[in-house]
């Protein structure tokens, strides 16, 4: 008789547990780490922070669980973590690999008895409502207990307070023209899917504790910044520790950060940073 082994998955966490910490749920490219089909020493060497899922992050607020994107991997992110419940999702864009694990969420509208608040901006808004119409009336209809129940609360460019903590949007270019968010919290802050940060958001990212950013690979990408992009961005910005995130399976994890220079390390899934 077959006797498989259970995967161990710790018990969830209240709300308490988790205050004051940013966990890193994922810390990959839009196709995870390992990548499919791939043979490459990262991906099959079996060093456990070169096991990247798509990126997203949680915050421990003084109110409750803020979540950062809802990456494809969200599910087994939450359980890795022991997660038990998500108070809101805050949204740097809309792309797929930051959107479409949105659908995971549908057991929170039990825990918070009425429906998860969505904080974002238009653009991702619309795909949202195209990509899980299901959820929305009329399509929804009788079924709405079985579906994600979600209410949309836009956002701009403007401070703004939510679950007991200030948070600072602030703009980025992920590619010529698309426009992305990254968020400050106090001294943290946190800009994934980016290769260029304009002037006025370099000033708001003055004297961070800690910085997440954008690093995809070594060789140029058309959207992302590069290792060495993102190594001479965060000289210029000067937090006192950057951790770099979003990362392909170019970069291995132990080799790259003994050549980074001090202050700056690779990031990875279930890094927890202290929100200063």
């Amino acid at each position: 008789m077959l006797n498989p082994r259970r995967p161990t998955v710790p018990k969830p966490t209240n709300t308490n547990d988790l205050q004051g910490q940013m966990i890193l749920l994922g810390t990959g490219t839009s196709v995870g780490v390992p990548a499919v089909g791939c043979a490459c020493e990262v991906c099959t060497g079996g060093e456990p922070r070169n096991q990247r899922t798509r990126a997203s992050a949680l915050l421990g607020l003084p109110e409750g669980n803020l979540l950062i994107d809802t990456s494809p991997d969200l599910r087994s992110q939450l359980l890795r973590e022991g997660i038990g419940i998500v108070h809101g999702v805050l949204y740097t864009h809309e792309h797929a690999d930051h959107v479409f694990g949105l659908d995971d969420l549908r057991l929170m509208q039990f825990q918070l008895k009425g429906p998860v608040p969505l904080y974002c901006e238009l653009t991702v808004e619309r795909r949202i409502r195209q990509s899980f119409d299901y959820a929305f009336p009329p399509m929804a209809g009788d079924a709405q207990s079985l579906v994600p129940r979600l209410e949309f609360q836009r956002i701009g460019l403007e401070p703004f307070e939510l679950l007991g903590a200030s948070i600072v949007p602030l703009r980025l270019y992920h590619g010529p023209r698309l426009e992305v968010l990254g968020f400050r919290f106090g001294n943290v802050a946190y800009c994934t899917d980016t290769n260029r940060i304009p002037p006025e958001t370099e000033a708001l990212l003055q004297g961070l504790d800690v910085l997440i950013l954008d690093a995809l690979r070594h060789s140029p990408s058309a959207t992302h910044f590069t290792l060495d992009d993102a190594v001479a961005m965060a000289k210029k910005l000067g937090a006192r520790q950057t951790y770099f995130t979003h990362m392909a399976h170019d970069l291995d994890h132990h080799e790259t950060n003994a050549r980074l220079p001090e202050g700056m390390q690779l990031a990875y899934d279930g890094l927890r940073v202290p929100l200063t």
